[in-house]
């Protein structure tokens, strides 16, 4: 162990001795304290950083650009995540200037440098105020992190001047403790007037605020899903299309929030991305402008596996040997003692620091792996999973992700206590949503996790707590229970174990389960045409190669082995909880109901996912699922391989599970229907209106599960108050070779230069986006363009969308995450460029779904409705202007029917859009 600092230097004098370095993508810039400035390549930046010292922001990105080379980096963005736990800072020069209320003038890298060279002087400051708001456990923790050799430990205990002995920096024994409330009554049924939702409406827009004949309308459709429900199984379902510009995030606020206050009960706002959560939470403070209120009011509440495990932190304290382990705890205790819910992912945490210390490291301190322990855990009180979700039964809106909702009524069927009003905003992705939440998968890491679940950590490196440590005490007096226990245990011995993968690479595979996986992986070798060595590989789960049923049927023997004793030992800890009834404290009955839940859980994935898929081998076929072999790749390298089943319809289970016993549910966004009838090739006159409207809600009432109800939902779309005609245009190129990397690249680079940056570029493939990137990268350098692009730069997706959002004129390339989670008003997004048609990929789920849904009518839908997500980033404000350019001649014109009516669309050449797009968005400089 590194021995304790004691003689800690003063950070002032160390700080004004050290040069800033930023780092471009071919040159870097230094910057000395005394104002001296020179720019130098890359090789010259070799040899002059080389085991020197600087001030840099992003460690990763600076030593990725220097080819990893040996030096000194005190990064300020680790600094400032110490000194300013749960502040937000985009992690660029930019950013600290924003958080730290620095002047940024342009976006050079000697101005870049400079920022950084104030930012570290600021923020010794702040750490010095006596008005310091952050003081718990900064000296204890310095302290910890120095002698595991973080170079700005020694800086911050000499700012402190204190001494350090007997310092405590366990985080866990100073967060608060919460507090078992009374059962809540159930929810009444008042219903919610037209005239009071509107007067809330009213209330949230502020005085003086602009009133919108729209969203009133948005707000008063809404408020008929909260009127009682009349028959059973039919809860009040209405699907709400409100064009971008309507306001509807603060229309159902409205009625939501009154039917809460009148009823006594609960509205869960569920959305598909963590942007849109952090918006409503935003848009809640015009509701509860006390932050205070607005705590008890308001929840987040996200799945276990995005909370900091207090217990796994304590563990990982204590045994943490490399130097960079260390570090990260260090970090995370001091975000630990100030977060707002202990969310690592999407709330205050910094996300930036998942790439600089290995998201792996962050995933072994949240509940991934079912191992809670609930109140046998020493800091179970303490429990940041817990108090949210006992924060979430008296709060009057809960905000959440469409999985959440699905997953916990899934696991939760017929619980009086699940929610019955919901409002699922971005209902356009419940489709994608639902397949996700009720697919089955038996692969190799998906049976090892079950695996460490019950027999825990096998290999002496690993840390894992197994099913006995966490029950054996609920138990120790209960001889069936034990023995269901043991049978348990020795049962799961038949699941792949740790380092199964080589083996079956190997052909040397221990086990039924490895011994199938190996010959799963054998017929998606034999079955695959080509040579891709890249992506992920898959099969038909059809004619099984020799051996393979014979594989499956032992492995079914044992799954139902292993099912049987899970499903007994959770009826007796059931049974416990009834006999013992006048005995049990509150905690350990919550602890017996948990742990019997998670065991029948378990229970199910054998017996009603795995061991049907195991038997369609046979030929025992259901025709609502479609199954296949697939080998999972990331990045080239193989992590996964297994059997795959999914619901061809995913609709159809949500509507059973979610939308039947729900009482209330409004199902909402700017893109649901799809406008099969074209209105740029047709004459309206000639249109049977009333048939193309049901057409047109066909497809949203099929992938909103709609269709599934006995009656009707109530439809109704309200149209953009935008000018599209005027804010927008649509330019088809139709003279590109779009094989050609190079065109490619030459067309975006010179769009880009044409709209002066503010470009999102959307790619159907990661290739064709790197190489895109590396061909134009050092063009935007020398231009002075801020260029990101996902898949290249080491920052997570949302950060990346942050960055596009504040900083000027910048750039962003992505796929289809980049194009779903986008919302970016004003200059910052005025030009929008995709590379193809972003047709569905031709997998074998899809191909099952295309059959179903009607073929080339199904492609053209989800193609369709992906074009008007991408064009629907491009105009979010009435000030709006922006470009929308598909580099693929080959666009149908079938296809054009996803943009507005009114929107003027032209296929013409490259260069003929290049000058058209820079003439329409001076234009509106010159307007303005």
């Amino acid at each position: 162990m590194t021995e304790p600092i004691v003689n800690f230097p003063d950070p002032i004098e160390v700080l004004s001795h050290m040069p800033a370095l930023v780092m471009g993508p071919h040159h870097g810039t230094i910057l000395t304290p005394d104002g001296e400035v020179a720019e130098y390549n890359i090789k010259e930046l070799e040899q002059l950083v080389r085991n020197q010292t600087f001030l840099v922001c992003n460690h990763v990105a600076v030593s990725r650009r220097l080819g990893n080379i040996s030096f000194r980096p005190f990064d300020i963005l680790e600094v400032f995540a110490f000194i300013r736990p749960t502040e937000f800072c985009l992690p660029l020069p930019f950013g600290l200037a924003k958080a730290l209320n620095i002047s940024h003038i342009g976006g050079s890298p000697e101005q870049d440098a400079l920022i950084i060279l104030q930012s570290a002087q600021r923020l010794f400051q702040d750490l010095t105020s006596p008005d310091y708001i952050f003081p718990e456990g900064v000296v204890a923790n310095a302290q910890t992190m120095a002698e595991a050799g973080w170079l700005w430990g020694p800086l911050i205990l000499g700012a402190m001047g204190q001494n350090t002995k007997g310092q405590d920096d366990q985080v866990w024994n100073h967060l608060p403790e919460w507090e078992e409330g009374a059962p809540v009554p159930a929810a009444g049924f008042d219903p919610v007037g037209e005239p009071e939702s509107l007067s809330r409406l009213h209330d949230l827009l502020g005085p003086g605020a602009e009133e919108r004949q729209s969203q009133k309308d948005y707000t008063a459709l809404i408020t008929k899903a909260f009127a009682p429900p009349e028959n059973h199984d039919e809860p009040n379902l209405i699907l709400a299309e409100a064009g971008t510009g309507i306001g509807k995030t603060l229309g159902y606020i409205a009625p939501a929030s009154l039917w809460a206050e009148k009823n006594g009960g609960t509205v869960w706002l569920a959305t598909y991305t963590k942007n849109l959560q952090r918006q409503l939470d935003q848009e809640l403070s015009r509701l509860y402008p006390d932050p205070k209120i607005k705590r008890e009011k308001i929840v987040i509440r996200k799945g276990r596996e995005n909370y900091l495990c207090l217990l796994n932190l304590q563990e990982l304290s204590q045994g943490a040997a490399l130097a960079q382990g260390r570090i990260l705890l260090g970090l995370v205790s001091r975000w630990a003692r100030y977060s707002r819910d202990g969310d690592m992912i999407g709330g205050d945490f910094p996300a930036w620091l998942g790439e600089f210390f290995g998201n792996s490291r962050l995933a072994q301190l949240t509940d991934r792996r079912g191992e809670c322990v609930y109140s046998a855990c020493a800091h179970y009180r303490k429990c940041f999973i817990e108090k949210n979700q006992r924060k979430a039964k008296t709060a009057d809106l809960v905000i959440a992700n469409h999985a959440l909702v699905m997953v916990q009524s899934g696991a939760r069927i017929g619980d009086p206590d699940l929610p019955n009003r919901y409002v699922f905003d971005e209902g356009h992705h419940l489709f994608d949503a639902a397949d996700s939440a009720f697919s089955a998968h038996l692969t190799g890491q998906e049976g090892l996790e079950l695996r460490r679940w019950i027999r825990g950590a096998e290999e002496t490196s690993r840390r894992s707590k197994g099913l006995k440590s966490r029950l054996e005490d609920l138990i120790i007096d209960d001889d069936e229970a034990r023995k269901a226990l043991e049978h348990i245990i020795t049962a799961a011995r038949c699941l792949p174990a740790e380092g199964w993968h080589g083996r079956i690479i190997d052909n040397n595979a221990f086990g039924p389960a490895e011994k199938l996986l190996e010959l799963v992986r054998r017929q998606i070798f034999a079955r695959h045409q080509g040579s891709d060595q890249y992506h992920s590989l898959e099969t038909p789960a059809d004619h099984p190669v020799d051996g393979l049923l014979a594989a499956a049927e032992t492995l079914c023997s044992a799954f139902n082995d292993l099912a049987r004793p899970l499903k007994k030992l959770s009826a007796l800890l059931l049974k416990k909880l009834d006999d013992e009834t006048a005995d049990l404290d509150s905690s350990t009955r919550a602890r017996l109901d948990s742990v019997s839940r998670t065991l029948m859980r378990r229970a199910d994935i054998l017996t009603e996912g795995w061991i049907p898929m195991l038997n369609s081998l046979k030929g025992d076929k259901n025709e609502n699922f479609v199954d296949w072999f697939e080998l999972n790749r990331i990045q080239g390298r193989e992590v996964d391989a297994g059997i795959y089943r999914h619901w061809i319809d995913p609709s159809l289970p949500f509507a059973e599970i979610v939308l039947k016993p729900a009482h209330g549910v409004v199902i909402t966004s700017a893109t649901l229907r799809d406008r099969t009838i074209d209105a740029h090739n047709n004459d309206p006159d000639n249109i049977d209106i009333a048939k193309s409207l049901d057409v047109e809600w066909h497809a949203a009432e099929v992938r909103t599960g709609g269709a599934h109800m006995i009656n009707t939902p109530r439809r109704q779309s309200l149209k953009s108050p935008f000018n599209y005609a005027e804010q927008s245009r649509i330019f088809i190129v139709n003279d590109m070779n779009k094989g050609s990397l190079d065109q490619l690249a030459a067309a975006y680079r010179e769009l880009i230069m044409a709209s002066g940056g503010g470009t999102l570029g959307i790619f159907t493939a990661i290739s064709r986006l790197r190489g895109v990137h590396q061909r134009i990268v050092n063009h935007m350098e020398q231009h002075n363009i801020p260029f990101f692009a996902q898949h290249v730069d080491p920052i997570n997706v949302s950060t990346l969308i942050d960055i596009f959002r504040e900083v000027e004129n910048s750039c962003l390339l992505g796929t289809d995450a980049v194009r779903d989670g986008v919302d970016v008003p004003g200059q910052s997004l005025r030009l929008c460029v995709f590379d193809r048609v972003p047709w569905p990929r031709p997998t074998i789920l899809h191909k099952a779904r295309r059959e179903r849904f009607g073929k080339q009518t199904y492609d053209d839908l989800i193609t369709r409705l992906r074009l008007k997500q991408a064009y629907g980033r491009l105009i979010r404000s009435a000030a709006d202007k922006g470009v929308f350019v598909m580099l693929d001649g080959a666009m149908p014109s079938r296809l054009l029917n996803a943009f507005p009516e009114d929107v003027i669309i032209e296929r013409i050449g490259l260069a003929e859009a290049i000058q058209k797009t820079k003439a329409f968005l001076t234009e509106k400089f010159v307007e303005e």
